[in-house]
């Protein structure tokens, strides 16, 4: 059964069931805090908050017209990019320049909207790859020459390039999208994203011991990772056959991948922000840091499921 907008009802019973699951969450929580109170519940209360913003954010996107949550996703990559060049000072000279950048995010995600699937794929890390360098070249400045065109470009592709995939998974052609739509590939990624930093969180408090990556994110561990994958995998492998056109099995693998890039994703962000000697990417959302902070597991999840998709529809295995 379709919406008459075209949204399938699949997608509107599956939120109602995510939100469900948020309550109960928040209300097990709030036991837990007022029994035990600590570092630990505190951190998982955060972690607990940080789904309720991130569902209802991209439930918005979803619910709405495609065009008006092509404009939304847009902005919220805006604001992730405008985050991430605002911890790194660039040359007044390449003033111009950033507002080319800038103007890059629309030009990118109407690529998108429309499912241009090779203007989309060249745009940002072609394009706007080579004319960044060539247009600071020209500028006449070599003095911090390197260090300006290598954080352009590599924020350019971490933000923009990385999260505009989750508008081409909107807009993805019914026959790869399944039975429901565009709009259930997005809610697939995001929830199971999502879900995936909780229960890597949660395994690593229960049996947490050894360290995985301890210089860059000294509070995962091995168990935890692990943890995390597998929870992520059994529920891809329900989730996938009713949101996704992906039987239980390839659901399951797109849940692995999905797992893993995440994790990828938050400590990339992790390692480039304590390089920079800072906490959060932002104060936008107070208590929880910045946009960036937010999205950083779909900066790799999202290139890394819609690539997957594009590969099982094109071999033919959906």
């Amino acid at each position: 059964m379709q919406m008459p907008d075209g949204l399938s009802m699949r997608v509107l019973w599956a939120i109602g069931a995510i939100y469900v699951l948020l309550v109960a969450a928040s209300v097990i929580v709030a036991i837990l805090r007022r029994r035990n109170p600590g570092e630990a519940t505190s951190e998982l209360s955060r972690r607990v908050a940080s789904w309720w913003f991130m569902i209802t954010i991209f439930t918005v996107a979803i619910v709405t017209d495609r065009i008006i949550s092509t404009v939304f996703l847009g902005f919220m990559t805006f604001l992730a990019f405008k985050e991430y060049m605002s911890l790194i000072p660039m040359r007044r000279v390449d003033r111009l320049i950033l507002l080319f950048a800038y103007l890059a995010i629309p030009i990118q995600f109407a690529f998108a909207h429309m499912n241009s699937y090779g203007l989309f794929l060249t745009f940002i890390p072609v394009w706007m790859f080579l004319f960044c360098p060539m247009a600071m070249t020209l500028i006449g400045k070599t003095e911090g020459f390197l260090r300006a065109v290598g954080t352009l470009s590599w924020g350019l592709v971490i933000t923009v390039f990385a999260l505009s995939h989750a508008a081409m998974l909107l807009a993805a052609d019914p026959s790869v999208a399944g039975p429901a739509g565009g709009a259930g590939l997005l809610l697939f990624l995001v929830a199971l994203t999502q879900f995936n930093d909780v229960a890597q969180f949660t395994w690593g408090r229960l049996y947490g011991r050894r360290k995985i990556v301890p210089k860059v994110s000294p509070k995962k561990t091995w168990e935890g990772f692990l943890g995390g994958l597998i929870s992520t995998i059994a529920v891809a492998s329900l989730a996938g056959p009713y949101l996704t056109p992906l039987p239980a099995d390839y659901a399951a693998l797109a849940g692995g991948m999905i797992a893993i890039a995440g994790f990828l994703g938050d400590i990339t962000i992790s390692a480039f922000k304590r390089d920079l000697g800072v906490k959060d990417s932002g104060g936008l959302i107070p208590g929880h840091g910045g946009i960036l902070d937010r999205v950083d597991s779909l900066t790799y999840a999202a290139p890394v499921f819609y690539h997957a998709m594009h590969f099982f529809s094109f071999s033919g295995r959906i």
